[in-house]
């Protein structure tokens, strides 16, 4: 009988360390928010059924949309670049919508990604538009929609179906989008982006999720998910690797295509890091000194208020 570490076959396959494996971010962050001294843990979004729109066209006659959480840089916010804390005053409440044809900058600052391990200097991690246009130019899409699409990232389930979700869809609708990916960050946005997917599959217009939690995108139920296990933030590509890109990017198109139906899941083979370590980390109060969770549940308090001033400022405008 072999050990965990010995040789299973003339391939030498050994197991996996216990840890290697997608990271549970439900309950790690119920663990998180529970050990800052927050009560009455979040109740994700769990549905039984699943809409699923197969594609009503070849991709090569398709306008494909973008649809991203990440918010477009604001010079008067405060720090938003690579090491920036988390900045609540960076964030937005109302869906947009921007020229695809303009040059972007989105950043992640607002939102819970792992500062500690993702990238936050390289757009393209988090944001493929580098990866549409050589689909485009490769015939694989007809084109991209003429604009992409920002979706708030909500705490309420309720106002990301009743009021950002029909928002998009009409953004959508207008610039005639045949087929859609959406790209989350933190998880709070894989559920939104989640909860989208099904709203826009429900109204005839097939989507695909690219996201790193997958427990929170498969718990909610969507059609199509391309899941890479990646640290929160980086759900498009590895950094400084532009292969990474292209082929995260062909493998999402190839999954639009290709499911047979709702609730298909496929894993990216693309592996962050041969030390799969990386995953102990994040929202891990045990690797954190009493000192350290002290000032988190400072932050988080600070986070909160921001928020909701900012909510509150924008909804009265």
């Amino acid at each position: 009988m072999t050990g965990p570490h010995e040789p299973l076959s003339s391939m030498e396959s050994v197991f996996a360390l216990e840890f290697d494996r997608p990271i549970s971010y439900m309950e790690r962050t119920r663990s998180y928010y529970l050990g800052l001294g927050y009560e009455n843990p979040y109740e994700w979004a769990h549905y039984a059924e699943v809409p699923f729109t197969p594609l009503q066209k070849p991709l090569g006659n398709s306008i494909l949309a973008l649809i991203t959480t990440a918010a477009p840089y604001q010079s008067d916010k405060g720090q938003q670049g690579p090491g920036a804390a988390y900045n609540a005053s960076a964030k937005f409440y109302e869906a947009y919508r921007s020229p695809c044809s303009n040059k972007t900058d989105l950043r992640i600052s607002h939102v819970g990604i792992d500062r500690k391990h993702a990238n936050m200097a390289e757009q393209a991690c988090w944001f493929p538009m580098e990866a549409a246009r050589d689909a485009e130019a490769r015939g694989r899409i007809q084109s991209l929609a003429p604009n992409f699409y920002g979706l708030p990232t909500n705490r309420s389930q309720r106002h990301t179906l009743e009021i950002d979700a029909p928002q998009i869809l009409k953004m959508c609708r207008d610039d005639g989008v045949d087929v859609a990916i959406l790209i989350p960050n933190c998880p709070i946005c894989h559920q939104s982006q989640s909860l989208l997917a099904r709203y826009l599959e429900a109204a005839a217009i097939p989507t695909l999720v690219m996201g790193c939690a997958k427990d929170i995108v498969e718990h909610c139920g969507v059609p199509r998910f391309l899941f890479s296990d990646f640290p929160l933030g980086n759900a498009a590509a590895k950094p400084n690797d532009p292969q990474s890109r292209i082929k995260n990017f062909e493998l999402a198109l190839r999954v639009l295509e290709c499911a047979p139906g709702p609730r298909t899941t496929v894993q990216s083979p693309q592996i962050w890091s041969a030390d799969p370590s990386w995953k102990l980390d994040y929202s891990n109060l045990a690797r954190f000194s009493s000192e350290e969770i002290a000032r988190l549940r400072e932050e988080a308090e600070q986070a909160r208020i921001t928020a909701r001033e900012l909510r509150m400022k924008t909804v009265g405008n």
